[in-house]
């Protein structure tokens, strides 16, 4: 299969907003966009999207994994960059649509169907650098995936960089692509340096994010992760994981932790990183100072393949979907 993101289906769903309100959705061709070059997005960043998954099961069936929760946060992110609010019923039809056009290319899991809802500003004013966008277009992708990490998920190296953070304070939650070109150069940067593969960002010491996953430890009886605000992301993996280790008597300490608490804990924790593309990925050392410093062992951990385990028999029609979490197509 190709590299993860980089295969599409054949068709796309798509919409405009126009004079003030949604038009007539479409399912056609994938086809390039049309976009006037003062378009709002290309000069002022006005864009959102969303990321997550289908899954083909042995009926034939095709499940989407949280897909009103996806929309949800998506509504959310759109009305933070003051653009058009997509209607939720509309752009769930669109999805269930373009999934249901292409059950028949969706590999078997643990491969799956990555779907990219993606919202943008298009009205054509470079002057409007102060003011929204009145005109918008949403549209859908489709890409069959395979395994995010190829050969699997193998335990990570994160730099763990206690000053800067990822993104700024008002748009942490929003899933917005400035996020994640905010992110990009530091994580090139530490991956050249010190040869990791994330930054843990952990800003005044106060331990956050990577750049683009949740960040979580758990023992035996624990899990930890940071409470919800709006410095970074509510990832829909995080929220999942807490709710499956809940179920199977973990308790969830949702707090705010220091760098220093995270170093102590990381002879004990195993440590992870959540998110859709990679799931529940375990972390097996941390840089800092200029020194290497494992987690644990090194190696991944049982509470965490434990928990990876969980989701994805779920995901995967292994086990029942007792929190309602999957629309069947």
């Amino acid at each position: 299969m190709s590299q993860f993101g980089t295969e599409f289906c054949d068709q796309f769903a798509i919409v405009r907003f126009e004079d003030g309100e949604w038009q007539a959705p479409a399912l056609q061709a994938l086809e390039p966009l049309q976009l006037h070059p003062a378009a709002h997005v290309l000069h002022y960043a006005s864009t959102c999207f969303e990321g997550f998954k289908a899954y083909r099961w042995s009926d034939g069936k095709a499940r989407i994994y949280r897909l009103e929760d996806h929309i949800a946060r998506m509504q959310k992110s759109a009305a933070s960059l003051r653009l058009p609010v997509p209607d939720a019923d509309m752009l769930a039809d669109m999805v269930i649509g373009l999934v249901r056009a292409h059950v028949a290319d969706i590999p078997a899991p643990p491969s799956s169907l990555y779907l990219r809802p993606t919202l943008i500003g298009t009205l054509a004013n470079i002057g409007a650098a102060a003011s929204p966008s009145t005109e918008a277009t949403l549209f859908v992708l489709a890409s069959p995936v395979g395994d995010y990490f190829a050969g699997g998920a193998r335990p990570l190296k994160l730099l763990i960089e206690d000053q800067r953070s990822r993104s700024t304070e008002q748009l942490g939650s929003t899933k917005t692509g400035g996020n994640y070109a905010a992110a990009l150069g530091p994580t090139l940067d530490a991956k050249a340096q010190y040869g990791v593969d994330q930054v843990l960002f952990c800003p005044n010491g106060d331990v956050q994010e990577t750049g683009a996953a949740n960040f979580l430890l758990f023992n035996d009886e624990e899990v930890i992760t940071k409470p919800l605000d709006s410095t970074f992301l509510h990832g829909m993996t995080r929220a999942s994981v807490l709710s499956l280790a809940a179920d199977l008597g973990y308790r969830i300490n949702e707090r705010e932790f220091t760098v220093d608490e995270l170093l102590a804990w990381s002879t004990d924790y195993e440590a992870a990183l959540s998110g859709t593309a990679a799931c529940l990925t375990p972390v097996g050392a941390f840089i800092y100072g200029g020194k290497e410093i494992p987690v644990r062992d090194g190696a991944a951990g049982p509470n965490v393949e434990k928990l990876r385990s969980a989701l994805q028999a779920i995901q995967y029609g292994d086990a029942p979907d007792t929190h309602g979490w999957l629309t069947e197509v």
